[in-house]
């Protein structure tokens, strides 16, 4: 639905269309190395739903808020599983782990990360109630160009 980058922090704004590497979003950059980036978390990736389901819980969220390279639309976060491999235009990726939200979103709610993110979620139990609605990590298996409204599809 949306691709995002910002040269570190949140949020994260929209572009049209990017060249995505193995570093992820060309031109997007991290506040804080030590926890983001590097080749395990080139990208991360948010379901819309997630952000429509807070902004009517009252959190003032919105496509690239949550400091996600990837706004995607129709795809059950909820399914989404370490290994898989997605297409999204001409990348491919590979989903690497979940993402732990932290400190950085507070400006969009008191308890946003308690919504996200759960003890179910660190111990690796998908049927957590809010599993991967903080986001996903992923890997890039082959770099490519990415636009705004491609179709991201599970290759396996």
């Amino acid at each position: 639905m949306q691709i995002n980058r910002s040269q570190g922090g949140v949020p994260k704004l929209p572009i049209a269309e990017i060249f995505v590497s193995a570093r992820g979003v060309d031109g997007d950059d991290w506040a804080h190395p030590k926890f983001h980036g590097g080749p395990q978390q080139a990208l991360l990736l948010i379901a819309l739903e997630v952000i429509e389901l807070l902004k009517s819980e009252g959190h003032h969220v919105f496509p690239g808020a949550l400091g996600e390279n990837f706004t995607v639309q129709g795809l059950d976060h909820r399914l989404w599983r370490s290994g898989q491999r997605f297409r999204a235009g001409a990348v491919l990726l590979e989903l690497t782990k979940l993402r732990q939200p932290c400190n950085a979103l507070n400006p969009y709610g008191k308890g946003i990360q308690a919504r996200l993110y759960d003890e179910r979620c660190k111990n690796g139990d998908p049927e957590s109630p809010v599993w991967a609605r903080g986001g996903f990590y992923a890997s890039v298996i082959e770099p490519g160009t990415v636009r705004s409204g491609d179709i991201i599809s599970l290759e396996d």
